[in-house]
């Protein structure tokens, strides 16, 4: 897959931006502030029909204005492609695909894949299980359409059924054969949802030790991630009788794969716990490095990489290692963001690599080959 063109209308900082590519490895480089990571976000954004940063659309829009738009024009499989989404401050957000609008954006989902490398991923270390889920979640979607589908449903009945228990607690009155009725889909789709998450798991661990070996070279470190479910214990609908009581009385679904968890770990223990700084960002490179070979072998088509500010985070060394892939070509078309053009210079000009480069100054995009 490969990204032609791409414009930006009031979207963040940007006013008006359009910009062609023409190249397999694009920099974009300028000081902090200058809207380097802005473009990757609408990079994102077309092929998520969201920002990678902020949830919130509105919030992306350029200040004082009254909505954004994007357009991307990609060529997928040898077809030439464009990719709209409209966003404003009144009404719904549009998403378009050749000038068709989407009716459910998850329609959207897996058809132009990217790989986001940016320095808010320590949270998938450092934080609850909720982010570990959602990258999970965000893979299985793109790479099986029934998931995608099991997923939505899961969470709509989720939301029913807690609004349910907490009628029934308001009411004092339990209904068991109305709760009964709800549990059915809820129980469906999360017993889909378990299988497909353990079976992902196993596989994914592997392909995240490969890659995380290949980044610290230390053989005496093993990388793994153990999957952790309620459902591992008992059935779905067994835990559901057996919680109604505890549902009930704290008003929301205490058992189901809404509760699961991925735990990452270095020699069978907790990475967060035991890992160095170095140790947890090679982590964290393997597992986006996982997640584009996953999705690349699922779809048989090659993720657009984003890699914002990523030689900043990592030592010279894990830098050498990934310019290394870079360099081989195990990756499509790449988007690389660097607040130093001369550190960016130096290690693609080491590697063998040219690259097209675009200097952000003033709101300005002014191109180059790298080198020169």
């Amino acid at each position: 897959m490969f990204l032609n063109n791409l414009r930006l209308f009031n979207f963040k900082n940007h006013a008006e931006v359009n910009l062609t590519f023409d190249a397999p490895i694009i920099c974009l480089v300028g000081r902090n502030g200058s809207g380097k990571t802005n473009v990757l976000d609408a990079i994102h954004y077309l092929a998520w029909s969201k920002s990678a940063f902020n949830p919130s659309d509105t919030q992306n829009i350029k200040h004082q204005e009254t909505g954004f738009f994007l357009r991307g024009g990609f060529t997928v499989r040898n077809k030439q492609t464009e990719v709209e989404c409209v966003v404003q401050t009144v009404g719904k957000k549009i998403l378009r695909e050749d000038g068709q609008d989407y009716t459910r954006f998850s329609e959207h989902l897996g058809k132009y894949p990217v790989v986001l490398i940016a320095p808010q991923d320590i949270e998938l270390i450092w934080d609850g299980a909720e982010p570990r889920r959602k990258f999970v979640d965000a893979i299985l979607s793109q790479t099986d359409r029934l998931y995608l589908e099991h997923l939505i449903t899961y969470t709509h009945q989720l939301k029913q059924r807690n609004s349910l228990l907490k009628n029934f607690s308001d009411s004092g009155q339990v209904d068991m054969n109305l709760l009964e009725s709800y549990n059915v889909r809820l129980i469906e789709s999360g017993e889909y949802i378990f299988q497909a998450r353990h079976k992902f798991s196993m596989q994914f661990a592997t392909r995240v030790a490969q890659h995380y070996a290949n980044l610290a070279q230390a053989v005496e470190e093993q990388a793994g991630i153990h999957y952790k479910s309620d459902l591992a214990e008992s059935s779905f609908s067994q835990l559901l009788k057996n919680s109604v009581q505890r549902d009930v009385a704290l008003q929301r679904t205490t058992v189901g794969v809404h509760r699961d968890d991925f735990i990452f770990t270095l020699n069978g223990f907790e990475i967060r716990r035991v890992g160095s700084q170095g140790q947890q960002k090679s982590f964290l490179v393997a597992l986006k490095l996982a997640e584009f070979e996953e999705i690349s072998t699922c779809l048989n088509l090659k993720p657009i990489l984003l890699l914002d500010d990523i030689f900043d985070k990592l030592d010279d060394y894990r830098i050498h290692r990934l310019i290394t892939l870079v360099a081989a070509g195990s990756f499509g078309q790449l988007f690389i963001t660097d607040a130093r053009p001369d550190r960016t210079q130096v290690i693609l000009v080491n590697a063998g690599i040219r690259a097209r480069i675009f200097t952000i100054e003033n709101g300005t995009f002014t191109r180059a080959w790298l080198p020169t």
